[in-house]
């Protein structure tokens, strides 16, 4: 079932619908519907929106679905691209992390005469040793880990975002057929109201009231046109600076995604991104503390070279031998550190998890309860709304009901179908959330 909407989209409620019917659309309801005097015409679901109906707010372009719009934003997203940057970044500390100390040329003179003056050139070499170069190796490791880690959790962010900004798109079109179809139902009544009027069979305030609803639906026209241009707007800027042309965006926003069980959700948990980043912060936390543990031990320093000795004449062997004596700095500030974030880290972790065990709770929740609203307003309330309206209008043309009964039956109708289509966008929503926290693309 697909109803489109004249209004502006609102954020979903799970509150009662106490707003609505009105008290003449109650009793046009409730006495047409008893009495059966007039059945009906039509279906109750309303027609799909046309793509001649949408082309007057749309660029001219070809059509666009979902994928497209997800590859373009994978594509072209700017977020995204910096991510992906950090990856490649992190292959760079991981390929420095090998490297060995370089090795030290030494020159030194002793005495400046000529004749005795001894000049020796040595090679000095660090050696690292408590394993300090496993460790640092260890520690880009992870750190490339997070950064794909990052990356995974900016790629679900994103499809989480094009899936709600398109489904936007819809609804938007979806808005301005609905408009469109409200202002020729508000156009013939005012031409119903003038003929009545000349006919002497209503007084000119019918005519009126007519023309101010005619003015009103014209009204809530440029607002569903200009809603579209934002949704659009707002799908467009996830594609960054590589913005394409597109017509009339294609898909079904009636078609509800499906309610996850909870222990499903539940198994999903720890590849999601947010707990993968929390653990690879943690395995990078504890490979920096392994470091800066093997750091303690000073790394010695051999020496080989050649000592040329004028005054005697010969060349001498110069081997040697250099170890830094930990007596001032032994690194225990830094190891204290680094154990207290990787105790950070694991607390870290723990309160990602329950964080976003709540945040699914919720979002199913909502899930569940826009699905509901959904088909009670599908199947119950959208068809007794449009069938008073139908009455309503005919009861008028035979002077049976006066103008104000006609209003607040289409008032009462344009507002069910504005909250079935809120309702529908918030189910996608909360499905995208979902997808959002867990890293997949089911809810696309």
């Amino acid at each position: 079932m697909s109803f489109p909407s004249s209004f502006p989209s609102r954020t979903a409620s799970h509150a009662p619908w106490s707003a609505w019917p009105g008290p003449r659309a109650l009793l046009v309801m409730a006495v047409l519907t008893a009495c059966g005097a007039v059945q009906a015409g039509e279906p109750a679901d309303a027609a799909a929106p046309s793509a001649a109906a949408v082309t007057e707010s749309t660029p001219a372009g070809p059509p666009l679905d979902l994928q497209q719009a997800l590859a373009l934003a994978l594509d072209g997203n700017p977020g995204l691209r910096a991510a992906r940057r950090a990856l490649e970044a992190s292959d760079g500390a991981v390929l420095q992390s090998r490297a060995r100390p370089n090795p030290e040329l030494a020159w030194s003179q002793e005495d400046t005469r000529r004749s005795t003056r001894t000049l020796t050139v040595q090679l000095n070499q660090t050696l690292e040793v408590g394993g300090k170069r496993e460790a640092r190796m260890r520690v880009a490791e992870r750190g490339r880990d997070l950064a794909q880690a990052e990356l995974a959790g900016a790629e679900a962010a994103l499809r989480a975002d094009v899936g709600t900004a398109f489904f936007g798109v819809l609804a938007a079109q979806q808005r301005v057929v609905l408009a469109g179809q409200t202002l020729e139902i508000a156009s013939s009544a005012r031409e119903a109201a003038a003929r009545r009027v000349a006919a002497g069979k209503v007084a000119p305030l019918e005519e009126t009231r007519a023309r101010v609803a005619e003015s009103g639906a014209r009204l809530e026209q440029a607002q569903a046109r200009s809603g579209l241009r934002v949704a659009r707007g707002q799908l467009q800027a996830l594609w960054g600076e590589r913005v394409r042309p597109f017509g009339q965006a294609e898909g079904a926003v009636d078609a509800l995604p499906q309610l996850p069980e909870l222990a499903a959700l539940q198994q999903r948990i720890e590849q999601a991104p947010a707990v993968l980043r929390a653990r690879q912060a943690l395995e990078q936390s504890r490979a920096t503390a392994d470091l800066e543990r093997a750091r303690r031990l000073p790394d010695p320093t051999v020496s080989l070279g050649v000592k040329r000795a004028t005054e005697v004449g010969r060349n001498q062997l110069v081997v040697g031998v250099s170890v830094p004596l930990p007596v001032l700095d032994s690194n225990r500030g830094n190891q204290l550190q680094a154990l207290r974030l990787a105790d950070q880290a694991e607390e870290q972790l723990l309160a990602t998890r329950v964080q976003l065990q709540a945040q699914l709770f919720e979002a199913r929740e909502l899930l569940q309860a826009s699905r509901e609203q959904a088909r009670q307003l599908a199947e119950e309330v959208l068809p007794t709304a449009r069938t008073a309206y139908e009455l309503a209008s005919r009861g008028f043309a035979l002077g049976k009901f006066g103008y104000l009964d006609v209003l607040d039956a289409q008032r009462t109708w344009s507002e069910a179908r504005s909250q079935y289509l809120d309702q529908l966008l918030a189910t996608h929503r909360a499905a995208a959330d979902i997808d959002r926290l867990l890293g997949t693309e089911s809810g696309l």
